[in-house]
Formats: C-alpha cells, sequence, structure tokens
C-alpha cells in the first residue's frame, strides 16, 4: 500500500499538475492532506475495534464485537476502493499519467492483501462462536465497500476532470493513514517484529518494481 500511494498515485498526481516548484507538488501535498484527515475523521465518529479486541475507537456504542470488527475493516477498506476507482478514471479519460498497467497492478496488489485481511475478519468471529457460513460473510461483506468506493471514485475523476491530482493524491493519504495509524501498529505487538518489518520491505520492493517495470 505505501508503495502503491507513492508510484500509483501521487507520482501520476505530481506528474499531471502543470507548473514546476512548489506550485507543482500544491495539489499532491492538498489531496493527501484531505485523504489523511477524511480517514481520522471517520475513525473518531465511527465506532469500531482493533484487530487485538482490545482497543475501541470512536464514541462510545452498544454495538456488539463482532458488528465493530467488520466496521472496522470496512471502514478501512474504503480508500483502497478509492485508489483503484480513480485510478481507472484518470485511464478511462485517457491521461498518460494514468497507465492501465499501473491501475491493474494496484488492483492486484489490494486484491492480495484482501486475502489475509478477510481472513483476520473471520476467524476471530469463528472463536467467537458464529457458524462458518456467518464468519465468512462477514468476512466477505467488510471488503464490500470497496467496488462501491472504487465506483464513486472512477465518477468523481469523469465529472471532474480537473480534481484528478488531488483525487489520485488523496486516495494516497487515506491509503497512508490506514497503514500508519492500523496495520504497522498490528504487527508489531507481541514480539513479532522482524518476520512483519521484512515482510513490509520485501512487499515495497515487489510493488515498486511491478509498478515502474510494467507502468
Amino acid at each position: 500500500m505505501v508503495a502503491a500511494s507513492f508510484w500509483s498515485l501521487l507520482a501520476p498526481a505530481i506528474a499531471m499538475t502543470p507548473g514546476d516548484g512548489f506550485k507543482q507538488v500544491v495539489p499532491a501535498a492538498v489531496g493527501f492532506v484531505m485523504g489523511a484527515l477524511f480517514l481520522f475523521s471517520l475513525d473518531k465518529v465511527l465506532p469500531h475495534l482493533h484487530h487485538n479486541f482490545k482497543e475501541s475507537e470512536g464514541p462510545k456504542s452498544s454495538w456488539q464485537r463482532t458488528t465493530l470488527l467488520v466496521l472496522a475493516i470496512t471502514l478501512h477498506n474504503i480508500p483502497e476502493g478509492l485508489a483503484v476507482g480513480v485510478l481507472f478514471g484518470g485511464v478511462a479519460l485517457g491521461l498518460p499519467e494514468a497507465s492501465i498497467s499501473g491501475a491493474v497492478i494496484l488492483a492486484i496488489g489490494i486484491g492480495l492483501q484482501n486475502f489475509p485481511e478477510g481472513v483476520a475478519v473471520s476467524v476471530p468471529l469463528r472463536r467467537m462462536g458464529l457458524s462458518r457460513r456467518k464468519s465468512f460473510f462477514y468476512g466477505q461483506l467488510s471488503a464490500i465497500v470497496e467496488p462501491i468506493a472504487g465506483v464513486l471514485g472512477a465518477l468523481a475523476v469523469g465529472f471532474f476532470t480537473p480534481i484528478l491530482p488531488y483525487a489520485l493524491a488523496f486516495a494516497a493519504g487515506a491509503m497512508i493513514y490506514v497503514v500508519v495509524e492500523e496495520v504497522i501498529p498490528e504487527t508489531q505487538q507481541d514480539g513479532h517484529s522482524d518476520i512483519p518489518t521484512l515482510g513490509f520491505i520485501l512487499g515495497f520492493v515487489i510493488m515498486m518494481s511491478l509498478d515502474v517495470a510494467l507502468g
């Protein structure tokens, strides 16, 4: 997600902005901050439970823990759908900075990381006593927001072409917020930091290589 945020989203946003120096980076910077603040606001407004089942965020709620967990994953899937939708929207508009290969690579990368993400929802729900069918269903349901957000992102870019640099950076900011606020802390818990750190480096290099080589 970090590698994709730069090479597939921020770099094209900067490249398609006219001017040079600080003028060229302003849309990317503004969109990036807005994306991070958007996820920050949702985190504070919507009650949800972290993967470790020990910490909850947002306003106090009487919702069940299963609902809070599914909502947490659903909430953090929004920027992933937006990122793919915005990039494909740029491809549909024929913008040279948004390549179809880059959009497909981003979609594949996000799709691959959705497998363990779905397991992270289904397995804990199963341990809570839900049936296999319900656990699987809720795991799938948590990702349903991605295609919805993708369609909204593509439509927004199509109707408002000038906002594409902002939209690309917005998706990148939202994705980076999720990584820093949620994913990295979760991987560093319980004394298992070496493998997740090496996995992060390997994943970054793979996404960077694919994006540059095929984009």
